[in-house]
């Protein structure tokens, strides 16, 4: 098939490059001019494990192009929205302008038959809103939610554990729509192990602020039970462990720490709240607005165990392991981290950064020392925070540390260090809800 994906971000670049792996011909359209550029070069503009291989191979095998003209999508037969739907200026409400302003782009290269795929998270209702529009020039909409981490985008995007179909009413533009992405999605779904689901256009916008609410709700669980472990002195690591094995809770999103972040949860969570409230429904959703203030806690929790272990963090160097929301990723967007640094600045510490992805943004934003590594960062520091959970972090040899630091304290804000490890070679460790 050839395929147009518009908007050239996260989401839509890794859809692009994903689909030309699966031996389609897709061309990628963004109005960022140095964006579109830095993609047409093969050179990924974030850092995603996988991508900068996949996308490599399909610029120069030519079946992956990138433009910011809408004329490159000419014949194409079904063309993506991914662009952002960040939170709004004035609300918690989601964004839609670039939504809006790809269908409108988009129309005027529509044709009889061609098919228009949502991938962007939207409000429920944004479907049925767009449908009309794109039905008039002889089209039908379908709504297909993503689901990926970061982290592990492409092998969501190429082996993912569902796919959603968000149908239109009418029985015909349903058969068109359906029949369009099983073609677009059949080296996917040739085995038979991908479940694929048909529904309509709101339950398919539901599915996943559904999901990133109950994942949010599921970290901000745990996170609570952290709180309770250190009130009492228990460990909330064998607490999730022991919770985890009943099948009914399962072992994911059940890792205390200081909280969650990124582009999607946070602002899923919020949006998904206002449109509730939109519907009358405010009260029954008002538990997602405990979820965040949990969340938003556990940063302020972290700094004051900071400053308890220092006995004062004015004037103290703190080490901060991590800036990236997570691991394997450059997404500084919601991160804990740096909210933990620029608190830790406010309680009067000097405070040195490093991160294998997100640390030449940082350095290149010139407000916050940046380390070239974890040893550089950690050496003449009076405690250390484990923010990220890089592998190159929990690795760490804390016993080669030790002579290193002015001040063997650390904290361990994702418990995944090997806490004996750490008290073995001399260290004041604590973790978030466990010693």
């Amino acid at each position: 098939m050839k395929i147009c994906v518009i908007g050239c971000g996260y989401l839509g670049a890794v859809h692009a490059a994903s689909m030309a792996e699966l031996g389609h011909d897709v061309v990628g359209i963004d109005v960022d001019e140095a964006k579109i550029a830095l993609l047409s070069s093969g050179h990924p503009p974030f850092v995603e494990p996988g991508f900068d291989e996949v996308l490599a191979r399909n610029v120069e095998s030519g079946r992956l192009t990138f433009s910011t003209d809408y004329a490159a999508t000419a014949d194409c037969e079904l063309y993506f929205i991914g662009v952002g739907t960040p939170q709004r200026r004035d609300s918690h409400g989601a964004d839609l302008t670039y939504v809006h302003a790809a269908v409108e782009g988009l129309l005027p290269y529509l044709r009889e038959g061609d098919v228009v795929v949502g991938k962007s998270t939207v409000p429920v209702g944004t479907a049925a809103e767009l449908a009309p529009a794109v039905e008039a020039k002889g089209a039908c909409l379908v709504w297909n939610p993503e689901f990926l981490r970061e982290g592990f985008a492409v092998k969501d995007t190429l082996e993912p554990d569902r796919i959603v179909y968000g149908l239109p009413n009418d029985p015909q533009l349903a058969r068109r729509a359906q029949a369009a992405l099983d073609t677009c999605y059949a080296k996917i779904l040739a085995d038979g192990t991908t479940p694929r689901l048909l529904m309509d256009y709101q339950t398919a916008e539901l599915v996943k602020v559904s999901a990133n609410s109950f994942l949010a709700t599921k970290i901000s669980f745990i996170n609570a039970m952290a709180q309770a472990c250190d009130a009492v002195g228990a460990d909330v690591a064998k607490l999730a462990e022991a919770i985890g094995l009943d099948d009914r809770i399962g072992k994911k999103f059940l890792r205390a720490g200081i909280g969650f972040g990124g582009g999607c949860l946070p602002k899923d969570i919020r949006a998904f709240h206002a449109r509730a409230a939109e519907l009358g429904l405010d009260e029954t959703f008002n538990f997602l607005t405990e979820v965040e203030l949990i969340n938003e806690s556990q940063c302020g929790r972290a700094v004051d165990a900071l400053n308890e272990m220092t006995g004062g963090l004015e004037g103290k160097r703190v080490a901060v392991l991590g800036a990236a929301f997570k691991p394997n990723s450059d997404d500084l967007r919601h991160s804990p981290a740096r909210t933990i640094a620029r608190l830790l600045e406010e309680r009067g510490a000097d405070v040195v950064v490093t991160d294998p992805g997100a640390g030449p943004i940082l350095a290149a934003q010139g407000d916050i020392d940046v380390a070239i590594d974890a040893t550089t960062a950690i050496t003449g520091a009076d405690a250390v925070l484990l923010a990220t959970e890089w592998k190159e972090f929990s690795e760490l040899d804390p016993q080669a540390l030790a002579p290193l630091a002015r001040g063997k304290v650390v904290l361990d804000g994702r418990n995944a260090l090997d806490a004996q490890k750490w008290k073995d070679a001399g260290w004041t460790y604590r973790g978030i809800g466990r010693r």
